[in-house]
């Protein structure tokens, strides 16, 4: 018996996730959040926009990102935002939303793998610095 074999996307390294959502997260001009959603082979479920937000910041709920994964049934996660003014520098704001969802995501059995803020074609591992990890 043959069936058709769904062919999902494998997400083995940051530079896999920030080239997924750079081209098209660079140049908004309001911060969006999104999250890449990933089974526990680190093959994409999704990657929905869970916040638009205003041309400086977008107010993210823990409950509605982790709702997300829920849904998906994901057991990792990373997060990605936007900063439309081109700097990805980590802000506090998203070092406090990283520390949350690692405490949330502890408590789910989804564990967030990194949050990467992307700016003008560059991007920020808050992992990589030690921020909210």
């Amino acid at each position: 018996m043959t069936g058709s074999r769904e062919v999902r996307a494998y997400v083995g390294a940051l530079v896999d996730a920030a080239s997924l959502l750079m081209p098209e997260m660079s140049f908004l001009e309001e911060e969006h959040l999104r999250v890449i959603l990933l089974d526990s082979k680190n093959r994409l479920l999704g990657m929905p926009t869970i916040y638009v937000g205003s041309a400086h910041t977008a107010i993210a709920r823990v409950a509605e990102i982790m709702r997300a994964a829920v849904s998906a049934r994901a057991v990792g996660m990373i997060i990605v935002d936007n900063h439309p003014s081109g700097d990805s520098t980590p802000s506090p704001e998203d070092v406090a939303l990283t520390e949350r969802l690692v405490e949330a995501g502890e408590l789910l059995a989804i564990q967030v793998l990194d949050h990467v803020i992307i700016g003008r074609q560059r991007y920020v591992s808050l992992k990589e610095r030690g921020l909210g990890f």
